[in-house]
């Protein structure tokens, strides 16, 4: 099980406060102070993981702020159905950085990323969306995708319908969605 020491969450939250104010994006303290560090349970955020800001997530919709570290990488997942629910749409929009966004679909001959040293046959979709700052893209439900930063790092805007994570399925079954902090 990977867990994470509360001192390196907290230099996380910071770097990413960093990274919003260097892109103009301002964040409340409180904003800051609730900032998601998501290692997934890997045990290795610089290379596999995610930093995040929920702003607003109901019963009909959803909307946060995504930040990935230079070359940082959200692990392959999909959202499914849940009950009534078709599963989450969302949309990606590039605010600074940029984004190799892979999704299902013809595999795109010379991909750009850097499949994570250990966790390669976890990667299957290889169609690749560029994203760069004021490009968009939607993923529909039930779609395979993953994404990474480029060397500069990525904040990414994302609008959704209701997000409910812990119904994610990640292709790696070594993934716990909900990090284990521990005090050092």
């Amino acid at each position: 099980m990977g867990v994470i020491k509360r001192s390196e969450v907290r230099a996380a939250q910071a770097r990413t406060a960093e990274l919003f104010a260097r892109a103009g994006i301002v964040m409340t303290p409180e904003e800051v102070a609730g900032i998601e560090v998501a290692t997934f349970g890997l045990g290795d955020l610089e290379k596999e993981g995610l930093e995040l800001v929920t702003y607003v997530n109901n019963d009909r919709y959803c909307a946060k702020e995504l930040v990935l570290f230079p070359y940082q990488t959200c692990p392959e997942h999909l959202h499914p159905p849940v009950g009534d629910d078709p599963g989450k749409t969302e949309t990606f929009r590039c605010r600074s950085g940029k984004v190799l966004l892979y999704v299902e679909g013809e595999p795109t001959e010379r991909v750009q990323a850097r499949l994570p040293e250990g966790s390669e046959a976890y990667y299957t979709v290889f169609h690749e969306v560029e994203l760069l700052p004021g490009r968009q893209y939607t993923i529909p439900p039930g779609t395979k995708h993953w994404f990474q930063a480029g060397a500069d790092g990525a904040i990414v805007s994302e609008f959704s319908s209701t997000s409910r994570d812990e119904y994610d399925i990640f292709t790696d079954p070594r993934i716990e969605r909900i990090p284990v902090i521990v005090e050092d």
